[in-house]
């Protein structure tokens, strides 16, 4: 750590500076009014009107999934520390990469949607991050990042270039990308000695309510999220309201199965923090359409159903028969949810529903994300795998101080904790 991941890390950042320096120039009025076609109109009178939408995406990535994975009671600091890591080096890289695939290899110039697309693809790698928490190191994270937005830029650019497939809040491109990217790297690096369990891959009741911050915050801006890209006016207003009562329905069915599933009724948290916020993904790629209110809610009640049902049966069928280790259950939250908006914008464009795609092409764009997503983890799972990046052993997994300066504490009994009685306790404590 103390060389190889600092110079790794410099080495990247001068290299991002190069290309920014070669690559990147600020919009002018000329250039925006070219992409206007209109004969007055400033940079500013397309930047401002996003600026909120993409205020509140980046909230997302750097406090909502942030939090959203200090459920581990020992990995608090690398689930907040590494995602700011990971979403700082992702957003540069990616806005190289996605400019110069769009661009076609020439200089481009750097606006409010290249902002929030950067931010996108960077959703796409600290999904997959949830996938391998615990058990890599942040040079492999470094590693894994630059490599993935390679793969998603490409699938992203087939997608939205070649197929011309419909997917404005990135139901596709980015969540079932994300984790599909994130299993397949997972069931490559699957470690043996962690088929029973580890002693720290656990939770405690104060890292659970740290983790529902996250989920609140997510929970919140997702309609702003859907509906960043749209087309202002009546698409922006539809992915709106669409993704709205989506998340609202989903939180319903979620709770109800989350009951229904466990030991006496009682509520599962895991569920709670993940499976209310299946409706924002499954609603996504068809946001924008008119599909009805009550179809939004229809998604969004069949999404909270599949991720609880996931975390019940897919997560330890995962991990015992399959072999992929799947610390936050980005499957249930991100994959299935991922393919239930592939196919619900598949049924809607059958049924009907006016859109610029076709069925066959938002059936490709499902297939493409899928499988790029499985073969880009494969490969980088492999390059993970070198032994020069030193794989962090079984008995460190899930522990901060391996890689933090930890602050000394003493750990009371939650019951002490959370009655105040830990200071009258202490000397028997």
């Amino acid at each position: 750590m103390r060389f190889t991941f600092p110079f790794l890390a410099i080495s990247l950042e001068v290299a991002l500076i190069v290309l920014f320096g070669l690559f990147v120039q600020y919009e002018t009025d000329q250039n925006v009014a070219q992409k206007l076609n209109a004969t007055r109109s400033t940079k500013m009178d397309r930047f401002l009107p996003l600026y909120p939408l993409f205020q509140d995406v980046h909230v997302m990535i750097f406090v909502g999934f942030g939090f959203l994975m200090t459920f581990l009671k020992s990995y608090g600091f690398s689930a907040v520390g590494i995602n700011l890591l990971i979403a700082a080096l992702g957003l540069q890289w990616s806005t190289i990469a996605q400019g110069l695939l769009h661009s076609h290899g020439q200089k481009f110039h750097i606006g409010i949607k290249n902002m929030i697309n950067a931010d996108f693809s960077t959703a796409t790698v600290l999904i997959s991050f949830g996938a391998v928490l615990g058990k890599t190191t942040p040079i492999q994270m470094l590693i894994m990042t630059i490599i993935e937005i390679v793969f998603f830029a490409g699938n992203e650019y087939l997608v939205g270039e070649i197929f011309q497939a419909s997917d404005i809040g990135a139901s596709m491109t980015i969540h079932a990308f994300g984790a599909y990217f994130g299993l397949a790297v997972a069931g490559i690096l699957y470690r043996s000695g962690l088929k029973n369990g580890h002693e720290k891959e656990d939770s405690v009741y104060y890292s659970d309510l740290f983790a529902m911050i996250g989920t609140l915050f997510l929970w919140i801006f997702w309609p702003s999220f859907n509906a960043a890209i749209a087309e202002p006016g009546d698409e922006q207003y539809r992915a709106i309201v669409n993704t709205y009562f989506s998340l609202a329905a989903c939180v319903i069915t979620a709770y109800a199965l989350s009951s229904l599933v466990q030991h006496r009724g009682k509520l599962d948290m895991v569920h709670i923090q993940n499976a209310t916020l299946a409706g924002g993904v499954a609603v996504g790629t068809c946001a924008n359409m008119d599909i009805h209110l009550f179809t939004s809610m229809i998604i969004g009640s069949v999404a909270g159903i599949v991720s609880v049902l996931g975390y019940k049966i897919l997560t330890p069928f995962f991990a015992t028969k399959l072999m992929i280790q799947d610390t936050c259950g980005v499957h249930n939250l991100h994959g299935l949810p991922g393919v239930i908006g592939g196919l619900a914008s598949i049924a809607a464009i059958a049924m009907g529903v006016p859109s610029t795609s076709s069925v066959a092409m938002q059936a490709a764009a499902l297939g493409s994300s899928i499988g790029t997503a499985v073969l880009g983890g494969l490969i980088t799972g492999l390059i993970l795998r070198i032994p020069i990046w030193e794989q962090l052993p079984d008995e460190y997994c899930y522990d901060d101080s391996v890689y933090w300066k930890v602050p000394e504490y003493r750990e009371y009994d939650n019951r002490f904790l959370l009655y105040g009685y830990h200071k009258q306790l202490e000397p028997e404590i």
